[in-house]
């Protein structure tokens, strides 16, 4: 059986051993790659800078034919980066619990406020693990297994050891300043925006006017929060399973 390429890009401070419960859902189906971001996971060593072009440049002359390429939270970014710059290496686009623009704007509501990814920062440098845990522990909010989300938040993030101070301010920073709203229109992609009802961190309504801005689907887990793939796994599997067989139709 022919199962097309997908590739999946993790959020901040993660990796992508993050989309573990998702494969044996997503395998029989798709021939996946779970790409680590640069500075994180197995590519904490990379000389790659966190930046959308560096990135894709060095991921493109590894593709062997045009993928599906998912994107969580700030792996959206990448993913929607790439899918807007090379649609020909991409043949559908799915965004995660991911927006054109985390931050909040005089015409994007939407968003959270600037000052929260400042404070982010700036307490970062001062309380690095404590920062971290109330971040994981808003990824978390929301969930129906929010312990166990937690847990398992925190355990992905140090797997390959403390994720470098430096890398995730660069994070912070992309989350902060990108605003990709303005290029949808031109998505020459299908794309598949699938959002959580219960997410603290992306608003659900962000995620559907993208959506409608670049004449794509739009789908909402009722009692999703910001990793739906954690809780209901299935449930995110038969939506990426559904869109690419309308793709491939």
């Amino acid at each position: 059986m022919h199962r097309p390429d997908l590739i999946m890009l993790h959020g901040w401070a993660m990796h992508g051993g993050i989309f573990a419960p998702l494969l044996p859902f997503l395998e029989p189906h798709f021939k996946v790659r779970c790409i680590d971001l640069p500075g994180h996971g197995s590519q904490c060593n990379s000389t790659v800078a966190l930046e959308f072009p560096s990135f894709w440049q060095h991921l493109l002359p590894t593709l062997e034919r045009p993928a599906y390429v998912l994107g969580w939270s700030l792996g959206g970014l990448f993913a929607l980066h790439g899918a807007l710059a090379f649609p020909e290496h991409v043949k559908g686009l799915i965004l995660l619990n991911a927006s054109p623009s985390f931050v909040a704007r005089s015409d994007w509501p939407q968003g959270m406020p600037a000052s929260v990814f400042r404070q982010f920062a700036a307490d970062l440098a001062k309380d690095y693990d404590g920062t971290l845990r109330r971040f994981f522990m808003l990824e978390a909010q929301g969930s129906e297994h929010l312990r166990a989300d937690l847990r398992r938040l925190q355990r992905t993030a140090f797997e390959f050891g403390r994720p470098d101070l430096q890398v995730l301010s660069q994070g912070l920073h992309l989350l902060e300043t990108t605003d990709l709203r303005g290029q949808l229109p031109r998505l020459e992609v299908p794309s598949l925006w699938l959002a959580g009802r219960r997410d603290r961190l992306v608003n659900p309504l962000a995620m559907q006017a993208a959506a409608e801005s670049a004449g794509g689907d739009y789908g909402c887990d009722e009692h999703g929060g910001h990793a739906p793939f954690l809780t209901h796994p299935a449930a995110v599997a038969d939506a990426l399973r559904t869109f690419a067989e309308g793709v491939h139709a």
